[in-house]
């Protein structure tokens, strides 16, 4: 059992419990947070409490968190594109619908599990549920990752996402016709205020966040772009484009309530992937088409 003691301050306000956790713990998700409280695993000055308590500057907040008990990937048989390989690392093209890596909940089905089957190790720096994992791509976003297969290439991989010497350019389809033909969003990306699943742009609170983009075609009503990303924050490209008014066609999270076009999911696609090989030392790309979903939706648009 592991025990989180907080304390209200005057900035805080008179917010509600359940709420001033989620602040406090942006990675436990509400849904969670409301089981401890029912549960009776959160006292507030000593006392069991229910969520909708306001709170007060200076009382003392406990959480008391089980323990959770630990889970490794499995190696499963999946069929999975493999558009590159050696001693230390393998390039994937991830299809739409596969997570990158098992999490709690969803253990099995994943590109983890599949390359497991594959090979006989992969790096262990990202511990045992995330073995190989470099960089991620949502589970709905198709396109192209770079697997490590030992900790060498994992720490030179990391160092290049860390320093942007990485390519990675996406397609993506977004509502609206973009006005300038190229960009850049420069703004900083964090957990949304109220939901946890989602993330926001967070003047003076988020990390810093970097995406440059190009018009490819435009379209009656949409534009598809090439998007680069500087840096690789959590839904990065998603929430930027929803920030300056065009969000992706398909995202449910950050887009439309009522979408104006059917697609089933959002249209984001890792076409580029670029970088020095972590042993060689030299240049090396990989390059995807579209799926053709992405492309079967293009063509029953309207060009302009």
């Amino acid at each position: 059992m592991n025990r989180i003691e907080l304390l209200t301050e005057s900035h805080d306000g008179a917010v509600r419990l359940d709420v001033f956790i989620s602040r406090k713990n942006q990675e436990l998700t509400r849904s969670y947070i409301q089981k401890l409280i029912e549960g009776g695993m959160v006292r507030v000055d000593g006392q069991a409490a229910k969520a909708s308590l306001k709170l007060k500057p200076g009382q003392i907040v406990e959480i008391f968190m089980p323990d959770t008990k630990p889970i490794e990937a499995a190696a499963q048989d999946i069929p999975i594109d493999i558009l590159y390989e050696d001693d230390d690392i393998i390039v994937v093209n991830k299809p739409r619908g596969m997570v990158v890596h098992p999490a709690c909940g969803n253990t099995t089905g994943t590109l983890v599990n599949a390359i497991l089957h594959k090979c006989d190790s992969l790096s262990g720096i990202n511990g045992v549920l995330r073995p190989g994992i470099v960089h991620r791509i949502d589970k709905d976003t198709t396109g192209i990752l770079v697997i490590a297969k030992n900790d060498n290439a994992h720490i030179k991989l990391s160092e290049q996402l860390k320093e942007h010497t990485m390519k990675r350019n996406y397609l993506a389809l977004v509502y609206g016709v973009l006005k300038s033909l190229r960009g850049t969003i420069d703004a900083p990306i964090g957990r949304h205020r109220t939901d946890r699943k989602r993330f926001a742009v967070v003047p003076g609170k988020g990390k810093r966040a970097v995406t440059h983009y190009d018009v490819i075609e435009f379209f009656d009503g949409y534009t598809l772009i090439k998007a680069s990303l500087e840096t690789g924050r959590t839904h990065q490209i998603r929430v930027h484009m929803s920030h300056i008014g065009h969000p992706l066609v398909g995202d449910e999270l950050y887009g439309p309530k009522k979408p104006k076009i059917k697609a089933e999911r959002q249209m984001l696609h890792a076409e580029t992937l670029g970088f020095i090989h972590p042993v060689t030392e030299n240049y090396i790309e990989f390059n995807s088409p579209l799926p053709e979903d992405f492309k079967m939706l293009l063509s029953k648009l309207t060009k302009l």
